[in-house]
């Protein structure tokens, strides 16, 4: 999507990082260079974008396993072409039967753990994928997984961040992890950057996958859907399932410390399907942002800028003090909401994003940071409240005892980095189009599952052991996810696909794009360059939740006046570096000439776009 009038909001110094892709054929853009190059692939082969995006899915499950895996979870949105509305892919799986609240407090715990078998929700991302193929899609599941199975067997060079995640956990894998030993550190020790790494044991599972769908007859009514759906059977009720419940019975470490069992079993993964549902939406400045329900941390976007409509433009430049500091100010609010209230249970979510109740948060920003923790009431009486514990304050309550792992390999709140969840978008010649965020079952999660070659995740440390808050632990609910991709719609036909990874981080990075380029005339690649800040002044949705009242991360271009100015109004800043948070990428299409574009980050040499 580039604009045709000049930029209204200040463009950063020098030429682009990359230039904005333009074509009319398809493009796709992803955290992984590999994956890219496969999706589009399968573009260029006739496929629409629902085969290429799930194609690259499967291939960032191996490119990328420190960032996500199979065992893990996925949301995402698309709509196809001429299609009436945005649809959500909810590969976000349940709390098992048994992950009660009674049972994490007699295994000794106050939080769900950052690492290990107790956080697993049931995997759900693998059949989400397979179920957008079969209703979406046009290819066969076996042309499609061929890209990732080729590249688990003959090895791909392993990057450099990969390396040294590994690397990082040679004492946990070794003492308490042997499986993830064998599995990657085969000989014995970390891979070095560039080495060729496979995965034997997941190009089985994939391959098993195939062998399942072949058994549908040729005469079938629908057979390439058909094996699709017998594929989709035989991940949740076979070996997969199997492997996983016998595995998680046995005691292991935990990030707390402590060996415990999971509570996960082939009866949650059978019982468990991947669903489609309607998209949360709101409309701003002429455009319709559509993301997930507050099930998700979706509506934190769209309540943002709802409270951010009712400013002038010149309090929405993220380059400007004025504008930084009126981004951050209505960030804090839609967050505090987010954590009072979502939650996979009924929500008022147009209460939330109504005009009376944006007003009255938008009234709240004043010329000062806050440094409170500020949720709106939505009924009698104030909502409850999650645990507001600073990093310092949970140090010393667990003075002595070893951080075994932690919640997600995310950025720090310093702002460095040690690694994120993926995202892929991909917008076809036809006008289909998908934005999606997989994640979860990173390979430091918990101990990889023998004969499986993957982890579980461990989504459930969102939720807390508390009955009272609204994203309590409750077998069969769907943890607050931080998963949030993002599709824009204009006169009801979708415009732009866009996310990033970055946990909390999401939608605070995604809300500076789309300002940048909805208010602002920037270009996709030009907003993905510019520099980026976020709030951390709200409880962290990973494992130990802690919070930084009044705390801003910010990259160094944004510039020490502006810096200054911030520091001034009250804001306490942790400076990144220059090139150091956000990992946005996108892909648009112009509905009156059929022109697409694509870009994607170059923080960390990594995501790149394609297309012609």
């Amino acid at each position: 999507m580039t604009s045709s009038t000049a930029p209204t909001f200040r463009v950063p110094q020098g030429p682009t990082t990359r230039p904005t892709l333009q074509g009319t054929f398809g493009m796709t853009a992803s955290t992984h260079w590999i994956a890219t190059a496969c999706a589009q692939a399968v573009l260029e082969r006739g496929g629409n974008a629902f085969d290429a995006a799930t194609a690259g899915a499967f291939v960032l499950h191996v490119v990328e396993p420190h960032l996500n895996g199979p065992g893990g979870d996925m949301t995402g949105l698309f709509q196809t072409a001429g299609g009436s509305e945005p649809v959500v892919m909810v590969g976000q799986g349940p709390a098992p039967a048994a992950a009660t609240i009674e049972h994490y407090r007699a295994e000794g715990l106050t939080r769900v753990p950052g690492t290990g078998a107790l956080a697993a929700a049931v995997p759900t991302a693998v059949d989400a994928w397979l179920k957008l193929l079969a209703e979406q899609g046009t290819w066969e599941l076996a042309d499609v997984l061929a890209f990732a199975i080729d590249l688990a067997e003959q090895g791909h060079p392993v990057l450099a961040r990969v390396a040294a995640q590994i690397a990082s956990l040679e004492e946990m894998f070794t003492e308490h992890w042997p499986s993830s030993a064998a599995l990657w550190m085969p000989e014995g020790r970390a891979p070095e950057p560039g080495e060729l790494v496979r995965n034997p044991e997941y190009a089985a599972v994939l391959r098993d996958l195939v062998a399942a769908g072949e058994s549908v007859p040729d005469d079938a009514a629908d057979p390439r859907a058909d094996r699709i759906e017998t594929a989709r059977e035989r991940w949740r009720t076979g070996p997969v399932a199997e492997a996983v419940d016998a595995f998680v019975r046995i005691p292991h470490r935990h990030s707390d410390g402590a060996d415990h069992a999971g509570v996960i079993t082939a009866e949650d993964v059978a019982g468990t399907e991947a669903t489609f549902e309607r998209a949360a939406t709101a409309d701003f400045r002429g455009f319709t942002i559509a993301k997930t329900g507050p099930w998700g941390q979706g509506p934190v976007l769209l309540q943002a800028l709802r409270i951010l409509d009712g400013f002038d433009d010149d309090h929405l430049d993220p380059a400007t003090d004025l504008g930084a500091h009126t981004i951050l100010e209505a960030l804090k609010l839609a967050l505090a909401d987010r954590d009072a209230h979502y939650g996979d249970r009924e929500v008022d979510l147009g209460t939330l994003l109504g005009e009376e109740y944006s007003a009255a948060r938008r009234a709240l920003i004043t010329e000062r940071a806050s440094h409170e923790f500020r949720p709106g009431a939505l009924g009698a009486g104030p909502p409850p409240l999650p645990p507001l514990v600073t990093e310092e304050e949970f140090a010393r309550s667990v003075a002595g005892v070893v951080d075994h792992g932690a919640g997600e390999p995310t950025v720090r709140p310093s702002g460095e980095a040690r690694g994120d969840t993926c995202h892929i978008d991909v917008v076809d010649r036809w006008g289909n189009i998908i934005s999606a965020t997989p994640s979860g079952g990173w390979l430091q999660s918990s101990p990889t599952v023998p004969g499986l070659g993957f982890c579980l995740g461990t989504r459930l440390q969102m939720m807390w052991l508390d009955p009272e808050l609204p994203s309590a632990l409750v077998p069969g609910r769907r943890p607050r996810t931080t998963l949030t991709p993002t599709l824009v719609l204009k006169g009801g036909e979708p415009v732009m696909a866009c996310g990033s990874p970055g946990g909390d981080q999401q939608d605070q990075w995604q809300l500076l794009f789309l300002l940048r380029v909805l208010v602002g005339g920037l270009e996709l690649q030009q907003a993905i360059d510019a520099p980026a800040l976020h709030t951390t002044s709200m409880p962290g949705s990973f494992w130990p939740r802690t919070w930084s009242p009044g705390q801003a991360v910010v990259e160094d271009r944004l510039g020490e006046q502006l810096l200054r100015a911030l520091e001034a109004r009250g804001h306490e800043l942790v400076r990144a570096g220059d090139w150091a948070l956000g990992r946005l990428s996108a892909v648009a299409r112009d509905p009156r000439t059929g022109v697409l574009s694509a870009a994607a980050n170059p923080r960390g040499a990594q995501g790149y776009a394609a297309g012609r």
